[in-house]
């Protein structure tokens, strides 16, 4: 699979028309780079409902739902935040696929347990197919960002391909 992200959204968009269903997308650390990606594709109103950033914790709570004891415990950079917002993409929307990104892109902000490039990404379905990933990036800001971005378009390529993530 390729690894070019204007690619991958368009291929994803394909897959996505012809299933007929709609993507959600909840990001943080993206900052709305996924929703900007896929709204480049032409027809992407067909299969895109809408896109979120929840870059705050109140607006992770508000917006979509996690619960703020969820980001207590576990932090805003974590496996369950990250599902826990793409089940609240989906609950908040007519969407029926939803992925989520929440990561410390950098340069400031990581800590020993969670350095920075960890990103952890969610996807949930309204047929009741919940993944989650978390992966460790390298390089600068911008960098972790676009590899984040390639990864969630990835395994939404692999779930439409095989329907599992």
């Amino acid at each position: 699979m390729t690894k070019n992200p204007f690619e991958l959204a368009q291929y994803a968009g394909t897959l996505l028309s012809q299933k007929k269903l709609r993507l959600v997308i909840v990001e943080s650390c993206t900052g709305g780079g996924l929703a900007k990606l896929v709204t480049d594709i032409p027809g992407a109103s067909e299969w895109f409902e809408c896109g979120l950033v929840t870059y705050s914790n109140e607006s992770k709570t508000k917006l979509v739902g996690v619960p703020e004891e969820l980001i207590t415990q576990q932090g805003a950079v974590s496996q369950k935040v990250a599902l826990a917002m793409a089940k609240g993409g989906l609950n908040a929307t007519r969407g029926d696929i939803a992925l989520s990104t929440t990561g410390i892109a950098g340069p400031n902000g990581g800590s020993l347990e969670k350095p920075v490039g960890t990103v952890c990404f969610g996807f949930a379905t309204r047929t009741g197919v919940f993944s989650t990933d978390k992966r460790q990036f390298g390089g600068n800001r911008s960098e972790v960002r676009e590899q984040s971005v390639i990864h969630s378009l990835r395994c939404l390529c692999h779930y439409l391909e095989t329907g599992h993530f």
